[in-house]
């Protein structure tokens, strides 16, 4: 069976978003869990960038327009964060679109407007 790829990473990660899950509760807007994860993850000494400019290119032309994405962990895992009932597929589609302009493999969809438990996805391309 073939190694799942950054798995202590995505490990550590989903260790944290599930502490400020159980803290912190539902109800809140996303910028709360935002800060609250930010906070997570300086205490574990979990390496990220937090609202990490993402640019896109056509042709090999870089568009003015930039994608936003939530966290950069480790450099290498884009973390997009959700306060939505359930992940649908525009959430998932962002999250792509986000490892694609990037060329970063490994993507996590976190969803923590989910109950009774936190919803995440791991995706790699």
């Amino acid at each position: 069976m073939p190694e799942l790829i950054l798995k202590d990473e995505v490990y550590a990660v989903v260790g944290a978003m599930m502490d400020a899950y159980f803290t912190m509760g539902t109800g809140f807007l996303e910028p709360v869990y935002q800060e609250a994860l930010a906070i997570e993850f300086s205490r574990r000494e979990i390496p990220f960038e937090r609202e990490k400019p993402l640019e896109i290119f056509y042709k090999e032309t870089r568009l003015n327009k930039k994608y936003v994405a939530d966290f950069l962990c480790f450099d290498q895992i884009i973390l997009e964060l959700k306060v939505v009932p359930r992940i649908s597929n525009i959430e998932t589609a962002q999250l792509i679109n986000y490892l694609k302009i990037t060329k970063i493999r490994v993507g996590v969809l976190a969803n923590f407007g989910s109950r009774p438990m936190l919803e995440w996805k791991r995706y790699v391309i």
